[in-house]
């Protein structure tokens, strides 16, 4: 009998809620294989609480980027970092919002009475790139600029004749493809790199903007306002910028759907109504009559330095040819401000998943025949912070980028089982997907599309800061048709991994996690890269796709 949705939700709900073992099982040998209990001894240390959360900068991410790194030496990996070292250092810097010397509000006719307090939670959330210790904002006249895209190739310009310097910006999350559903504007529901948060704050920038704020709603930004404010908080990071961010605008933020309506309201203004112009091409901004905004943020600044991880395989026959494996190790560390007694944000699933892979397929290949090519793997921090570890990898790689063959990258993989099925985000992007046809079809599995196209998951991971400097990159993750318990089940568990732990201290290792289904993904992509490193084939994206020419390019030199 197909069981129902909710006994389905209830059992995969279960399985992530059985209390942990307090001890990981004793390792004897280094196993050549691709072995479940290495992958769960691994993923349960890097989640427990002795490291904290991992965030990047803490004592807990140094003692995770120290434990990769000896797992890195102890399956055999040489040491890719800088000088000799499994290390690549990237400084950041670190900002901590002073929330109680800090403060943003609306005012409407620049009444004492705000329309809007923040309070750093609940309605809204607000944060600056610039590293100054002291940051305004005045009077600052509030408009609506729908989804605060300029796209020449859709022939789309929000800000066309319209002169932004000292308002701030309030913008619609996701782009206009999601809102209409129609395939021929946009990406259709496939979210563009348009719709991405980072895009629009940084177009904001661009456009003069003294403050940005996006409005979040749970569909098109694909999570609930409580992710927005537990990721929004506390310490935030950046790489360090030459100008320490003095070309950002001075307040980014989001507003909470509630929050926005009021305020639309308050103008004399519909903001569903409005929603939907913005969709249409042609839109023209809408000015908040009367809305005004000023803020104050007071930070404790600092710079600190964290460190991406490498280490490598030597190809027999081309050595300065590399395929690379790529995971984040880093996740949101320790809120002490959290209601209850859990404060870590363990990130089991996000990244130890992935961090425990790339290491296991290192062993693999570093106990096994040396391959042709030769293979790195690198695990990169402050993923969680806007993929800086992997941006600052993308600037100053540890192998010239046209000396890389392509790219995997292993995110978050759900212990759902063995699957009839993997699943490729941003589906339709190179020949990478081919191969890993090839390899499927061996197995009598398939390939499946992204089934969440509209959260921009492609945008989302670390692969995207190498394929936009041309590296084919395949981001691809076990799918969700259970091989005895079928698709609902999967689909089922998915949906409560993504509502009830995702980015939230319930992300933890449990032993009663069916392994089964990561170890059969990591298998699939330790064959994949193999494949490669042993082939004389050059992977490229397909013809039309927005990277190809970099790629083209790139092969030339």
């Amino acid at each position: 009998m197909i069981p129902s949705k909710s006994l389905v939700a209830t059992a995969a709900a279960a399985a992530f809620l059985t209390a942990c073992s307090s001890e990981a099982p004793p390792v004897e040998k280094v196993d050549a294989s691709i072995s479940a209990a290495d992958l769960g001894r691994r993923i349960e240390t890097l989640s427990s609480d002795d490291f904290e959360g991992r965030a990047p900068g803490t004592e807990g991410g140094q003692k995770a980027s120290q434990y990769i790194a000896d797992e890195m030496e102890r399956a055999g990996l040489s040491p890719m970092g800088d000088n000799g070292t499994y290390f690549q250092n990237v400084e950041l810097s670190e900002a901590t919002v002073r929330k109680n010397d800090s403060s943003m509000s609306i005012h409407k006719d620049g009444e004492e009475a705000p329309l809007l307090t923040s309070d750093l939670k609940s309605n809204s959330v607000y944060w600056t790139k610039r590293l100054d210790e002291t940051v305004s904002v005045e009077d600052s006249d509030l408009v609506f600029v729908g989804y605060g895209v300029t796209a020449p190739e859709y022939g789309w310009d929000d800000y066309a004749d319209l002169d932004v310097e000292g308002k701030t910006v309030v913008i619609l999350v996701n782009d206009p493809g999601f809102a209409t559903q129609d395939d021929a504007l946009f990406n259709g529901n496939a979210m563009t790199y348009y719709g991405r948060w980072t895009y629009k704050y940084e177009e904001a920038a661009r456009q003069g903007a003294a403050a940005a704020l996006i409005v979040h709603e749970t569909a098109p930004a694909s999570y609930g306002w409580d992710v927005v404010s537990g990721s929004w908080t506390g310490a935030q990071y950046d790489l360090v910028r030459p100008d320490r961010g003095a070309s950002r605008t001075a307040l980014e933020g989001w507003l909470h759907l509630d929050a926005a309506e009021d305020l639309f309201a308050s103008a004399g203004l519909d903001y569903q109504s409005l929603k939907n112009q913005a969709s249409i091409k042609g839109f023209k901004p809408v000015p908040l009559e009367g809305i005004s905004l000023d803020a104050t943020i007071k930070q404790d600044v600092k710079t600190t330095t964290s460190r991406n991880v490498a280490g490598g395989v030597t190809g027999a026959t081309h050595p300065d040819e590399y395929v690379l494996y790529m995971a984040h190790w880093d996740h949101l560390g320790k809120n002490d401000e959290l209601p209850g007694d859990d404060k870590i944000y363990n990130g089991a699933v996000d990244n130890a998943t992935g961090t425990a892979a790339i290491i296991e397929i290192g062993e693999a290949m570093a106990q096994g025949p040396a391959p042709e090519r030769s293979v790195i793997f690198v695990a990169v921090t402050a993923e969680e912070s806007g993929l800086l570890g992997s941006a600052y990898y993308a600037e100053s790689p540890l192998i010239p980028l046209n000396q890389t063959v392509a790219g995997i990258n292993i995110d978050a993989m759900l212990p759902t089982g063995r699957t009839k099925d993997i699943m490729v985000k941003g589906y339709g992007a190179s020949e990478l997907e081919d191969l890993l046809k090839a390899e499927l079809d061996t197995r009598d599995m398939y390939i499946v599309p992204d089934d969440k196209p509209e959260a921009g998951s492609y945008y989302r991971s670390d692969h995207i800061s190498l394929a936009k400097k041309g590296v084919p990159m395949l981001y691809a993750d076990p799918g969700n048709d259970h091989v005895t318990k079928g698709l609902t089940y999967g689909e089922d568990f998915a949906s409560e991994y993504n509502k009830a732990r995702y980015h939230k201290p319930g992300d933890e290792y449990d032993n009663s996690w069916d392994l089964s289904g990561i170890t059969q993904a990591t298998e699939i992509f330790y064959e994949l890269g193999l494949d490669i490193a042993n082939s004389d084939e050059w992977p490229n994206w397909y013809e039309g796709t927005e990277f190809r020419a970099l790629r083209d390019e790139m092969r030339k030199n």
